[in-house]
């Protein structure tokens, strides 16, 4: 059966450009527009679509107060169109903490080298949102810009002594796998191993699961913590800035030569990739920009898992979130190697399922944990208290 899709803009240009690339599918079939978010509101409640595309501004009712009517009454994904301004960043900030489950750039070539690209992940992104039923108000994500593709290229570090490794997608989906089952709340114990640093992977519904982890974690957390989350430039910036306001513990962007410091996480900057480099009881982040078209993610979780495992070897504790592609698995692989520990979230609490199966269908994961219990199971892991 296709993918019911309500378009929601109050450009006819844009509207019928969304139309044409959508029905390039067979799977998806868009059942009607809006011009305005009341018009949104009564169709999407009268039509019940699977999926709904949604401009921010727009006039009578604005996309943002169109996604919290929508979703009082019924769980239906959105997905936001933005521009990327920082104005832009905040207006979609709201809208993915409003209940949106991610969103696209308004300007396709900020997506995409080609028109055809463009096409192709606006539509895996719809049918990639189908698949999963929002989690209810504040299902927030940003994957925007991280496009997935069959293969790239991991350089470690990026300048000076170069390593290549290549990153098969597909290697997700080798043979069978069994991994762990999930360990019951009650039955979780730390594992004793002793930890310099805590690393989070994410993409499609991260910004979320940041948040529910980030805020529930004490000032004095022991440990500094670096996080990788899909996300243009324009805007991890400002989400910085809303999870420090919400945190107990100090939240930054990363910036070049920062000190890692305990009770601190750093937020790589969009566009570019963060690296660990130093020495496990001196070490910083390096900010590195980016400009090879070989490495898909930027930031990517693998580089910067990968130069963390230089760094720490075996004391890192590393989490993967919800997220499409498999962005993180390779880095983690070398992780283990080193001996770290790896946890994965479990497919039920996740907006998209995809990194953390990369993770399991590997046998990297040691752990598989609901987004509800990982910032407890964190403070149990690192001995905290």
């Amino acid at each position: 059966m296709a993918i019911r899709v309500l378009i929601v803009d109050d450009s006819s240009f844009f509207r019928r450009r969304l139309q044409e690339i959508l029905s390039a599918d067979a799977e998806l079939e868009v059942i009607d527009s809006a011009v305005n978010g009341r018009e949104a509101v009564e169709k999407a409640l009268a039509l019940k679509p699977d999926v709904i595309t949604m401009d921010i501004e727009m006039p009578v009712l604005d996309g943002i107060s169109a996604v919290r009517e929508i979703l009082k009454v019924q769980r239906i994904p959105i997905l936001m169109f933005s521009s990327l301004t920082h104005e832009g960043a905040r207006a979609t900030l709201d809208a993915l903490e409003a209940g949106a489950v991610d969103f696209l750039p308004k300007k396709f070539e900020d997506i995409a080298r080609d028109k055809q690209e463009a096409g192709e992940l606006l539509r895996e992104r719809v049918r990639a949102v189908a698949r999963r039923r929002p989690l209810g108000r504040s299902t927030f994500s940003t994957s925007a810009l991280a496009r997935s593709s069959q293969s790239s290229v991991l350089r470690q570090p990026l300048g000076g002594r170069a390593v290549e490794r290549t990153l098969e997608s597909g290697a997700a989906e080798r043979g069978r796998f069994e991994r762990p089952a999930l360990t019951p709340r009650s039955h979780f114990s730390a594992s004793g191993k002793d930890y310099k640093i805590v690393a989070i992977g994410t993409s499609t519904g991260g910004p979320v699961a940041l948040q529910r982890i980030l805020t529930a974690l004490p000032a004095t957390f022991p440990l500094p913590i670096i996080l990788i989350q899909h996300m243009p430039a324009a805007f991890t910036g400002a989400f910085a800035q809303r999870l420090n306001s919400l945190a107990k513990i100090e939240i930054k962007e990363a910036e070049d030569n920062d000190l890692l410091k305990p009770g601190v996480a750093y937020l790589a900057p969009g566009g570019k990739q963060m690296l660990v480099e130093g020495s496990e009881g001196q070490a910083r982040l390096r900010i590195k920009e980016d400009d090879s078209p070989r490495i898909t993610f930027k930031p990517s979780v693998d580089i910067t898992f990968a130069t963390a495992a230089r760094v720490y070897q075996d004391k890192v504790l590393a989490i993967v979130l919800t997220g499409m592609g498999a962005d993180g698995r390779e880095g983690a692989r070398l992780l283990k190697q080193q001996g770290a520990t790896i946890w994965a979230q479990d497919e039920a609490s996740c907006v998209v399922y995809g990194m953390p199966q990369a993770i399991a269908a590997a046998g990297l994961m040691d752990q598989e944990v609901s987004l509800e219990d990982v910032a407890a199971r964190m403070l149990q892991e690192v001995k905290h208290g």
